[in-house]
């Protein structure tokens, strides 16, 4: 059996444009009633608020990018990046990162410019938990398509802001553009954090989660666009892939589009599924689309310890 979950972050804001999770935040900061469970200390907490006060995605470097050891563990100088002096302040309230005093799970709300819907972040494919969380929420949103994107990968590190607790969990919604709120988007992410907590709720009451299996799709590589020699963008993302994230591209199908109408095809022996597809932040990353492979993952049973606590 599993501890129960006893703590659980809200984060919004860890990119100051993304304007879904700041005002969610915000709110339940305010008002908390929705987010709150028995038995669980559930904290909203604004992540980069020096970011969401210029609405510009980060101040001095990417906050979802330095929660590696190196950053975390930097001497606190004059001239340290903000973000890393912030990444040591969360890692301080919400980890430390890989210890038994972390947070037990947090949810890190983002918002792309690509047409992801609502697409949950898993970093682990191993972690039972989260994965019959996954299934969970993915159930209580049918018929509503809910991708899941695996970002686990033997060289791609991302030392992402979440992954200061023990289950971290990435909600990745959109189409929505920087520094704009849309109400679709904004609910459906609210319904992801919803269903999340209320099985958060049911695992901690003792409830069983039989075996279970989910669809992910799970990260291969980062494609760059076309690039002449200065790596100026010689083309675009072309009309027939934007949008279509987590859809199936194969060998010759129309991947980019040169400003003299040249279709450059995709070239690959294996069908793949992009996501992330023409993300406006991933422009600075040379980064047009993450190729992805659908593979299924399997959780073992599930029960919460606590039903054991309460006998003895």
């Amino acid at each position: 059996p599993c501890a129960p979950v006893r703590r659980v972050g809200l984060f919004g804001g860890t990119h100051g444009n993304e304007l879904s999770g700041v005002l969610l935040v915000r709110h339940w900061q305010q008002d908390g009633a929705e987010i709150q469970r028995p038995g669980v200390e559930v904290k909203p907490f604004l992540t980069n608020p020096r970011a969401v006060e210029r609405c510009t995605r980060y101040i001095d470097c990417d906050l979802n990018r330095v929660f590696d050891p190196e950053s975390l563990g930097r001497p606190v100088v004059e001239d340290i990046p903000y973000e890393v002096r912030r990444a040591q302040e969360i890692n301080h309230i919400f980890g430390p990162k890989g210890s038994d005093d972390a947070y037990d799970l947090i949810f890190d709300l983002h918002n792309t410019t690509s047409n992801m819907g609502g697409t949950i972040i898993l970093e682990n494919s191993r972690d039972d938990f989260t994965i019959q969380m996954v299934h969970y929420i993915k159930n209580a949103l049918a018929p509503e398509p809910c991708p899941v994107l695996l970002i686990e990968h033997p060289s791609l590190k991302y030392a992402t802001t979440r992954s200061v607790a023990k289950h971290p969990v990435g909600v990745e919604v959109g189409p929505q553009p920087q520094g704009v709120a849309r109400g679709d988007v904004l609910d459906k992410m609210r319904k992801i954090v919803k269903h999340g907590l209320d099985f958060v709720q049911l695992f901690n009451e003792g409830k069983e989660f039989p075996p279970c299996t989910i669809e992910v799709f799970k990260i291969m590589e980062k494609v760059d666009y076309p690039r002449n020699k200065n790596g100026e963008i010689t083309a675009i993302i072309h009309p027939k892939l934007q949008d279509q994230d987590c859809q199936p591209l194969k060998n010759g199908d129309p991947l980019f589009l040169t400003l003299g109408g040249e279709i450059i095809p995709y070239q690959g022996n294996c069908t793949v599924y992009p996501t992330f597809i023409n993300e406006a932040a991933y422009y600075e990353k040379n980064q047009a689309f993450v190729k992805t492979e659908k593979i299924k993952l399997t959780a073992k049973h599930l029960r919460s310890s606590v039903s054991d606590q309460s006998t003895s």
